[in-house]
């Protein structure tokens, strides 16, 4: 007897500062709709935030590295990945930087470099590869799945904030096409 497919989403994005707003967007769309818990969503945003905002702001070898605010002539793309495998959520990012990621110790005033940091820390694990048959690499990051359950009291006074009393308990995600966004985007950029 055959296992069915695990579930995998993937987005081609041009690598433009918003893109990583359309990623974010686009994770909680997808994991809502599988039934992932809030929490896990939240922290899978979080890895696909830092793991976009690398690909956007580190470009590949060679070229000069730029902020996420910019101009550059030629857009270039990075794909991101969700999958579910076994009891965790993977995120996968290509870029076309073959340099591998570096996880480096940053002073409590430095302005960037935490991005990998914050990676390690949120994920049960992460690592990189080189892509195959493409130029680039792909960083990857898993987060556990914890099994979906109705919000108990004991959750509630933890952080009332978060979870209301009355009204719904799914947190409202707005619904976009980030494939159709993407192409607009890259029109508009060759304008």
């Amino acid at each position: 007897m055959s296992q069915p497919p695990h579930p995998r989403n993937s987005l081609t994005l041009a690598d433009t500062p918003n893109a990583v707003g359309l990623a974010r967007l686009h994770t909680a769309d997808v994991l809502s709709g599988w039934g992932v818990r809030f929490d896990t969503v939240e922290t899978v945003q979080l890895l696909v935030s830092e793991l976009a905002t690398n690909a956007v702001r580190h470009p590949k070898e060679g070229e000069e590295e730029s902020s996420l605010f910019s101009v550059r002539n030629v857009v270039q793309t990075f794909e991101f990945a969700l999958e579910i495998i076994g009891h965790a959520v993977r995120v996968s990012v290509w870029d076309r930087d073959t340099r591998p990621p570096v996880l480096k110790e940053v002073g409590v005033e430095a302005t960037g470099g935490r991005g990998i940091f914050i990676v390690a820390v949120a994920s049960r694990r992460w690592g990189h590869y080189p892509a195959r048959g493409r130029p680039g690499k792909v960083v990857w990051a898993e987060v556990d799945l914890v099994p979906a359950s109705p919000v108990g009291e004991d959750e509630r006074s933890r952080s009332p904030s978060r979870y209301p009393t009355t009204g719904p308990k799914k947190p409202w995600v707005a619904r976009a096409d980030p494939n159709m966004i993407g192409r607009v985007l890259v029109g508009l950029r060759s304008i």
